[in-house]
């Protein structure tokens, strides 16, 4: 994809324009991994460590019209926030899954999600958020990737319990990343977790970000 579309990743309307006039049974994309993909992922990092009768409350962050929030809900998992900054999405999806329990859809822009406390959130998921404000040099990014993904990451942070996780799926090499989630304001435990490549000639990772304990917690 050229930088120029790269850039417009960043921005709702192009997300309205894909998302309008998609029919009830229709799908846009999932992006890198399907839940078949990621099962393995989510058993080691969301099932064993917290069982569906826990409740933990899972944050999708521009969930889009992934399947992953329904195929969580039929495991169990019934405490689900799902924001998106596409109208068009969220209307779409609120209708899709309105029979579903325990998924709530949310217009919200991942930048600024101010109608969600701090501390609430056990389990933030992404896959493709990030990716979608990446553009430019990946050796050095543009002042725009810099300030949209370090405003996205600190609301992250600030919605995490201080046991909560921050489970990021991306094709972008660890050495990439790292220094986006590692920058002032940013205290996380990172752990990274090699997934392999599917159909494409990709690798993918999944990474397990947790706020980081101050000495003597």
């Amino acid at each position: 994809m050229a930088d120029e579309e790269l850039k417009r990743l960043a921005h709702a309307d192009y997300w309205d324009e894909r998302y309008s006039g998609v029919g009830p049974d229709q799908r846009v994309h999932e992006w890198f991994r399907s839940f078949g993909d990621l099962e393995g992922f989510f058993d080691r990092n969301l099932f064993q460590k917290r069982a569906p009768e826990t409740s933990p409350r899972i944050l999708h962050l521009g969930s889009g019209d992934s399947t992953i929030p329904q195929d969580l809900a039929e495991r169990g998992y019934t405490s689900q926030v799902c924001v998106d900054f596409s109208t068009a999405a969220v209307e779409l999806m609120s209708k899709r899954h309105a029979n579903i329990e325990g998924i709530q859809w949310k217009q919200m822009d991942v930048r600024h999600m101010d109608s969600i406390s701090s501390q609430s959130i056990d389990f933030a998921f992404d896959k493709g958020t990030l990716d979608a404000m990446i553009h430019g040099s990946p050796w050095s990014p543009p002042p725009e990737v810099l300030d949209n993904t370090g405003q996205y990451l600190k609301e992250v942070l600030r919605v995490l319990k201080p046991d909560g996780a921050f489970l990021y799926i991306t094709y972008r090499q660890p050495h990439f990343i790292k220094p986006l989630l590692q920058r002032e304001g940013l205290d996380w435990e990172i752990q990274i977790e090699p997934l392999g490549g599917s159909d494409s000639s990709f690798g993918y990772y999944g990474f397990i970000c947790q706020p980081k304990k101050e000495n003597g917690d």
